[in-house]
């Protein structure tokens, strides 16, 4: 269903948009959400610089903030306008993503545009919708006479905040969002500090004390939740913010290549949509698919050979010291006899693939020297015996899922791309995990620049023409980019489950609490949930890491932590040690009908329940931070008139992150929507919960 009107007006009033014809006043224009709720004001201030204000139900959370841009060629500020014509429209269609949390999104807004004429004479269009959830706006800089190709020195773009809100933020650096979440207020942010705890980071570039990275989730005293992100990351660096404590106004602040330039350009050209979602309700923030709205439909018009899929991996054995990437040393991990142990285990459990990891010649000195020519992606070690591999999981109906590490060098990964996924092809093999650990080459270029944003979009791209699945490791921040290339599945680019390892910091139990209102408001993340073992000195007496959960909780994490790609992130002698509670990870489904946000506050507990793609069953998930929780759950989200067994994975009465992770219990009852679930949350714990419809 589509049903779009739109407006135009030149210069004047009409249709209720109010735009005062004075050219010595201020001009302002007014449009508000579908329900009324959110309110966006653009302003012609009286010094010619363009503004916009938010509300959300009349309070106002963000103030007049500027717009515009500096151009370093031609050397240009486009900051003092006056306005052309205005456009306004209102859109109301539903549409059907290839996979995903619901199976129908509804894409509802108010639109305005305005045309700009910089004093200089350059055009610059803004475009704004006005959603339920939030507001998008984004540049464009259509085709003219005075702007053909363009160098952008900085983005002047501002969110300029009501007031020191509490904010969860990570610092902003060019190559690396893997930092754990820093809850405070605005004033107290020092990004620089919170780099300098991070020794379990390998490569840093942070920007200033002052810099924090989107998605930034904060709160208002009031109880109004906010996040800032962006939309449709295309040919664009990413944005970081720069805060000014004095005025708690966030600047945008764009990643820059090796000579210190931000983007080249030419017209006809439109920017990364800024986003802005807002609700009093915690859960609205989390449901919300308003940047998925703002992407562009798909470009693959047979996306058949496109499957969510559940995997476990060769993988965690090199992180907990039983085996090596690198086949020197004698612990080898991607040998032949292995990996069959991998492959027997995923079809005995209904698994659709297996990850290996350090399978191809080049683990040797593959980090940290900077080197470009560092694997080819095709030669596996002497050991690996990749047809017999392949051939035997084809028999036991698994794939083997293929691992491209580039050691930062996209230079050397785009001069193989073609010969490996002809290769991937060969072997039946069609998804493929990237990496991208340490500096980059091009050198001086970073994670998140203009050149390597391009970069990820050409892998999702060429990978496509071989119908090939990516998730990507080491990314710039997912924005919603998943739609228009659905074939690319997931990402990593956050702290994920891997720093448990990590011997300094590792993770915290309010970690998975807060990465659903932040880095999961892009897209997907390959978080690798599913351990069952806790203290990390399984093959190291030396270690002492440990994974910070209860084991209850890992389960409900496949649940919280949305991925059409889920990785079982254990291995088998662990999971066999508890295969009544590994029974919700191989029954949990990896694409969604319907979902349904129970109850959530950032920091504290998410509990989340999603119907199962084409079926009438349910799953549930609750996690706690690092303290104890009751809830009541109204199971009213189940179907009017039906019955279900509900299998309840719990913690144990005397569960604990610290003291008694294993400790669960397992109990069935059969309810109802009339229903209300009990549960107890321990310290670092959570509850998963099946429903079968009887």
């Amino acid at each position: 269903m589509k049903n779009t009107l739109t407006l135009k007006v030149v210069l004047c009033v009409v249709g209720g948009l109010l735009l005062p014809f004075l050219p010595q006043a201020q001009q302002s224009i007014s449009i508000t959400s579908p329900n009324r709720f959110v309110a966006l004001t653009t302003t012609l201030a009286t010094n010619s610089t363009i503004q916009y204000r938010v509300s959300y139900k009349n309070n106002t959370f963000i103030e007049p903030s500027s717009l515009g841009f500096s151009l370093s060629r031609p050397k240009l500020t486009l900051s003092q306008f006056s306005i052309v014509s205005v456009d306004s429209s209102t859109t109301d269609e539903t549409w059907q993503p290839v996979w995903g949390e619901v199976s129908r999104i509804r894409n509802h807004y108010k639109a305005l545009s305005l045309l700009l004429k910089d004093k200089s004479g350059v055009l610059v269009k803004v475009h704004f919708r006005v959603f339920n959830e939030g507001v998008g706006f984004r540049y464009e800089f259509p085709k003219q006479e005075n702007l053909t190709h363009f160098v952008v020195a900085d983005e002047l773009t501002q969110f300029n905040l009501a007031g020191d809100y509490k904010a969860f933020w990570i610092p902003g650096d060019y190559d690396t969002n893997e930092y754990l979440y820093n809850t405070t207020k605005l004033s107290e942010v020092n990004a620089v500090a919170a780099a300098a705890k991070e020794t379990d980071i390998a490569l840093k570039s942070v920007i200033g004390p002052n810099a924090v990275q989107t998605p930034l989730m904060l709160k208002t005293p009031q109880g109004l939740y906010i996040n800032l992100h962006e939309a449709a990351l295309v040919n664009y660096p990413v944005m970081h913010l720069m805060l000014d404590k004095k005025t708690f106004t966030l600047t945008s602040h764009l990643v820059p290549d090796a000579v210190g330039n931000k983007a080249y350009l030419q017209t006809p050209f439109q920017t990364p949509w800024r986003t802005i979602n807002v609700s009093d309700k915690a859960t609205d923030i989390l449901a919300s698919k308003l940047i998925l709205n703002l992407n562009e439909p798909s470009k693959i018009t047979d996306v058949s050979w496109i499957k969510p899929q559940k995997f476990i991996g060769m993988w965690w054995e090199m992180h907990v010291g039983k085996a090596t990437w690198e086949k020197a040393g004698g612990k080898h991990g991607a040998n032949t006899a292995n990996v069959k142990t991998y492959i027997d285990f995923a079809a005995k459990h209904g698994f659709d693939g297996v990850l290996v990891e350090g399978w191809n010649e080049g683990w040797e000195d593959w980090f940290g020297n900077w080197k470009e020519n560092v694997f080819d992606f095709i030669t596996p070690y002497p050991d690996y015996n990749l047809e017999e591999l392949t051939a035997y999981a084809r028999q036991k109906g698994v794939r083997i899922i293929m691992h491209h590490e580039t050691s930062g060098s996209a230079t050397n990964y785009e001069r193989w791309m073609d010969k490996a996924y002809k290769y991937m092809n060969d072997h039946q093999i069609n998804t493929v995990k990237t990496g991208y650990v340490g500096k980059i080459i091009p050198r001086g270029e970073h994670h998140d620049g203009q050149w390597m944003v391009n970069h990820y979009q050409r892998v999702a791209e060429k990978a496509a023409e071989y119908k090939i699945m990516v998730e990507a490791h080491e990314p710039a921040h997912p924005t919603g980019l998943h739609r228009t290339y659905p074939n690319w599945l997931a990402n990593e680019a956050a702290r994920g489950n891997e720093f448990n390892n990590a011997p300094k910091l590792g993770l915290v139990p309010e970690h998975e609490t807060i990465l659903p209102f932040t880095r999961l408001m892009g897209g997907p993340m390959d978080y690798t949930p599913g351990f069952f073992h806790f203290q990390l000195n399984q093959y190291d007496a030396t270690r002492t890491t440990r994974v910070k959960t209860t084991l209850a909780k890992q389960l409900a994490l496949y649940v919280t932590m949305y991925s059409p790609l889920q990785m079982a992130g254990d291995f088998p002698e662990n999971f066999n040690k508890h295969l009544d509670a590994f029974q919700f990870i191989k029954d949990v489904p990896v694409d969604w009908d319907d979902t349904q946000i129970l109850e959530a506050e950032p920091g504290d507990y998410i509990t989340i329940a999603r119907r199962e793609k084409g079926k009438p069953n349910w799953f549930l998930g609750a996690i706690s931070d690092e303290n104890r929780r009751t809830t009541a759950l109204p199971l009213n989200f189940l179907e009017e008139g039906a019955t279900y067994q509900a299998t309840i994975y719990r913690d144990g009465e005397n569960a604990d992150w610290q003291t008694n992770p294993a400790a669960y219990t397992i109990e069935k009852m059969t309810v109802t929507n009339k229903t209300t679930l009990n549960l107890r949350l321990a310290k670092g714990g959570g509850c998963a919960v099946s429903f079968r419809k009887i």
